[in-house]
């Protein structure tokens, strides 16, 4: 039997990219799933198509845009009436737009914070206090290179990664006394939608289903382990 059997994870921007491979590779390992993203009908095919290759587990989702703060308050009062003892968060939903700072429209700013940054830190709080009360789960935000290495070209895209290396720091201060863990997946150059038509051969990224093994690794070590954080970069460097 897995060690995720009967475990729940959330997972927003659950439908493409590294959100799905997470997906596929917890479902994998025995894991129930709630899935969030914009698209209903995705989200409901990824559902369908989940259930049939690992019928054991159950996958419920929640159409979520996650720019409008309304419906994603709704996600945190969906989420917290039905999985009041959620195992596991994954913030995976993200946005990138290369422009910089000076000029970027105000449109850019705030879509961009919404996402990138509001959305982990409101979920976090949410999903954390519950932990917190049960002592135990683990949460992951998937964060960028540029938290480390700033993309003057993608200037408020790198703000928000800091903050969320921020934000992962303070959780893990305020959540170890009740054994929570969190970690930060620090993805370089990975091949996903943002990278849709391009002509770079795929072995020079990052893969999604690599960042999905790092994550379901550091879900199967030892309770007294914890991951601070994972970088994964292409081998012969970012693109």
């Amino acid at each position: 039997m897995s060690k995720l059997t009967n475990q729940t994870a959330l997972i927003t921007g659950a439908t493409k990219g590294m959100g799905l491979a997470i997906a596929k590779k917890l479902a994998q390992l025995g894991c129930n799933l709630l899935l969030a993203a914009r698209n209903s009908d995705a989200l409901k095919a990824l559902k369908v198509n989940l259930e049939k290759s690992t019928p054991n587990i159950n996958v419920q989702y929640f159409v979520c845009d996650f720019s409008d703060r309304t419906q994603l308050d709704g996600l945190t009062q969906w989420v917290d009436q039905i999985a009041p003892h959620l195992d596991i968060l994954i913030n995976n939903v993200g946005i990138f737009h290369a422009v910089s700072i000076l000029d970027e429209s105000d449109e850019d700013f705030d879509l961009q914070m919404s996402i990138n940054y509001y959305t982990p830190h409101l979920l976090s709080r949410s999903v954390a206090r519950n932990m917190r009360r049960n002592s135990k789960g683990h949460i992951f935000n998937i964060s960028s290179i540029a938290s480390r290495e700033p993309v003057s070209s993608a200037g408020t895209y790198t703000v928000t990664k800091y903050a969320v290396m921020g934000l992962t720091h303070v959780l893990r201060d305020e959540l170890r006394p009740y054994g929570v863990k969190v970690t930060e997946i620090i993805p370089g150059s990975t091949l996903t939608s943002s990278w849709e038509g391009t002509a770079i051969p795929a072995d020079q990224f990052v893969l999604p289903e690599d960042i999905a093994a790092a994550i379901a690794t550091c879900l199967t070590m030892s309770e007294g382990a914890n991951v601070d954080e994972i970088v994964i970069k292409p081998r012969y460097g970012n693109i």
